[in-house]
């Protein structure tokens, strides 16, 4: 008999289809997370367990006695109790590399958005600041072709006026998969490149990166701040009143990796107070971000998204290949390739 398995994970089917000639598959690819009790229906007679966001917890995993493997598609599986399924001697794969371009790509987009005012002039624009109403009305035929604007103060060229990545400093604090990425993508800028990471030394750094031992040694000397940790007992508000006092008055946060690593009232009375220019975040402390979040109230200042940095088609076709090998090496008996250790 072929080996059960329940899937509710987002995938690339045209990817994952081969896995029909060696399991017997259940899908489940609803819109909302399972519940506890859902999971445990699902899942008990199942020898594989394929998940993006459903819980897979202590009550899951004893409901599933024939389960050897857990599979989570995310870059740490935060919704499985890995301690656990360790313990009963399950396996863990996860997708570690699935969104790291992905991100750091991203990461380099809020940058250029919020330095250069992109998302801000868009916004404007589409609220009918600095639109005519009749462009024929305005100057000569050349310049409705060409340049359009002044150069005074209520001119969109003076007011949405910004700086050029290239000759500027950048900060990557959490040097791991996405950090190194986007300390590459900043160098091929021609940024000058900070890094501060646990892990990080002048021995394994780039040659383009120059290493800093903390956080506050790097805060001062970075035009841009861009955060990518995890989120972990030693990392939350680790971004905190004392680091915005470091930075330059005109520097930039960047966060697009977790929420709790930056003390939010911190950075809100930072914004406010003039501590720093601006910040773009695409992680809040709650989700999704209320309506009445202060981050609105600084409409100039602050560009906010709602948690995509991850999410392309891309990320799903990475996360399908890899969960594909590894379940592969688990029905042949071999060592997984993306096997969670922590």
């Amino acid at each position: 008999m072929r080996p059960k398995a329940f899937v509710s994970a987002e995938m690339d089917y045209e990817i994952a289809k081969q896995l029909e000639d060696v399991l017997d598959i259940t899908y489940d690819w609803g819109n909302a997370v399972l519940s506890v009790e859902q999971m445990k229906h699902a899942c008990a007679d199942k020898d594989i367990i394929i998940t993006s966001y459903d819980p897979v917890t202590k009550d899951v995993i004893d409901a599933a006695p024939n389960c050897g493997l857990i599979v989570c598609t995310r870059a740490t599986p935060v919704n499985v109790d890995t301690a656990y399924a360790r313990e009963k001697g399950i396996k863990v794969s996860y997708a570690v590399e699935r969104n790291s371009d992905t991100t750091a790509e991203y990461t380099l987009g809020l940058m250029l958005a919020v330095t250069r005012g992109i998302g801000f002039a868009y916004r404007d624009l589409c609220e009918g600041k600095f639109a005519a109403d009749d462009i024929g009305s305005h100057g000569s035929e050349s310049a409705k072709r060409d340049v359009t604007w002044s150069t005074g103060e209520t001119s969109p060229y003076t007011y949405y006026k910004g700086y050029q990545l290239k000759g500027h400093s950048v900060g990557i604090l959490g040097c791991g998969s996405i950090g190194m990425r986007v300390a590459k993508l900043c160098d091929a800028f021609g940024m000058k490149v900070y890094g501060c990471s646990r892990s990080l030394t002048k021995e394994n750094a780039p040659a383009y990166m120059e290493v800093c031992e903390s956080l506050m040694d790097m805060a001062p000397k970075v035009d841009i701040l861009t955060v990518h940790l995890k989120d972990t007992p030693q990392t939350e508000n680790i971004v905190n009143a004392d680091v915005f006092r470091a930075m330059k008055k005109t520097a930039y946060l960047i966060n697009d990796s977790r929420g709790s690593v930056v003390d939010e009232d911190a950075l809100i009375e930072a914004l406010r107070n003039g501590e720093i220019a601006g910040a773009a975040i695409d992680v809040f402390r709650e989700e999704p971000i209320p309506r009445s979040h202060p981050y609105f109230e600084m409409r100039d200042r602050v560009l906010v998204t709602p948690h995509i940095g991850g999410a392309t088609w891309d990320a799903i076709s990475n996360h399908t290949r890899e969960f594909v090998t590894d379940v592969m090496h688990y029905i042949n008996g071999e060592e997984l390739e993306y096997e969670y250790r922590k």
